[in-house]
């Protein structure tokens, strides 16, 4: 940690908008020959889905993957959502010109009154500090009175937002795109799966609806929460509606915290990164047993269908993240995410390509 108190997070060429790719004039045709087709899968962490998008750009720049279906949870859902249209449109460069786009755009909408709660002029280390005055009125605020109190009219930036950056008219009807966004029905307590077809912007919201900050989100008469809680992100439509037998899962939730938290707010983040994960490590570990029962002959490999999983994570800068940079919006924090999100997904694919359609790259023994 610098010693004035910031996460140490490595810096890129640039924390300035770069140019924005133009899109091809034909989507699908730019598809090399010698891609690998893979699914994605993206965790939900507020300001820290910044780091996906950063994966997704260097994914779509480096070209060797091919990317089938799309499942997200909260801020995994609009990176999905964003990420679809924007190759449905203009191609690779057009997913990332447009993930680009939406983030610029988030950040955009804490420059002003109603916009993300800690953004401002406050500089980038203090928002990373857990004791920020802004953030422990906020989240006093979220203590004592509920949305419907604080927040009656439901305002949420991020709506107008996934409007403006994605047309879902057009998204539903794209034949190659492959959607499985999560939300957690409020009366059951199940998952819900909303596939390409069914996506809007009332989707996406209810998939990142934090019940602390925001109503929840009905849909055709049921009311939704964020999907995280069941699914962060659900791999099972995975399983069942893609081709391809490989999912990359991009972590932004830290599963493993060496120190014990002590402070009210670090228990409290801890609590939020265990429940977050906890759907995933069920999902995980019944992929493992199934796999160690198609290992030692127990069942055919046309029973049960193997799996291979990849991960690409930081959870060493992700640990020196305190819950209060989740809701920074702050330009050169996001690129500096970015800029991590690129270093990894380039470190896991030149080290992990050959094995793609072969083997797992991750180590499911440790979800048993």
């Amino acid at each position: 940690m610098p010693s004035d108190g910031s996460p140490k997070i490595p810096s890129g060429s640039s924390s300035k908008p770069r140019s924005t790719p133009r899109p091809g004039p034909d989507p699908h045709a730019e598809i090399r020959n010698d891609a690998k087709t893979v699914n994605i899968a993206l965790q939900g962490g507020g300001a820290h889905g910044a780091f996906a998008w950063g994966v997704l750009d260097y994914l779509l720049e480096d070209g060797r993957l091919d990317i089938y279906g799309i499942s997200g949870a909260s801020a995994g859902a609009m990176n999905a959502v964003v990420l679809a249209h924007g190759v449905s449109t203009g191609g690779r460069d057009g997913g990332r010109a447009a993930l680009e786009g939406f983030w610029q755009r988030v950040s955009e909408a804490g420059n002003y009154p109603g916009g993300a709660p800690l953004q401002g002029d406050i500089p980038l280390e203090f928002l990373s500090m857990e004791n920020a005055p802004v953030f422990a009125f906020f989240d006093m605020m979220t203590r004592l009175w509920s949305p419907y109190q604080f927040n009656p009219l439901n305002f949420n930036p991020l709506r107008s937002i996934l409007e403006a950056c994605v047309d879902f008219p057009r998204l539903r009807s794209c034949p190659r795109t492959h959607l499985h966004l999560t939300a957690t029905n409020v009366r059951s307590g199940k998952v819900r799966v909303f596939g390409t077809a069914e996506v809007s912007p009332d989707v996406v919201m209810a998939s990142a609806c934090l019940p602390l900050v925001f109503q929840a989100v009905e849909i055709d008469g049921e009311a939704y929460w964020d999907g995280g809680f069941m699914g962060n992100p659900a791999i099972f439509p995975l399983i069942y509606d893609s081709p391809s037998r490989d999912v990359v899962v991009v972590h932004v939730n830290p599963l493993v915290r060496e120190e014990i938290p002590r402070t009210a707010t670090e228990i409290q983040n801890r609590i939020n990164e265990i429940s977050f994960n906890s759907s995933l490590m069920r999902e995980m570990r019944a992929i493992a047993f199934v796999t160690r029962l198609i290992d030692e002959g127990k069942v055919s490999d046309h029973a049960m269908k193997r799996m291979l999983i990849h991960s690409i994570a930081a959870d060493d800068v992700m640990q020196t993240l305190s819950v209060v940079s989740k809701m920074n919006t702050n330009w050169e924090f996001l690129t500096r995410l970015r800029d991590v999100g690129r270093e990894r997904a380039a470190l896991w694919l030149n080290d992990s390509f050959d094995k793609i359609g072969v083997d797992s790259t991750a180590d499911l023994d440790a979800y048993l």
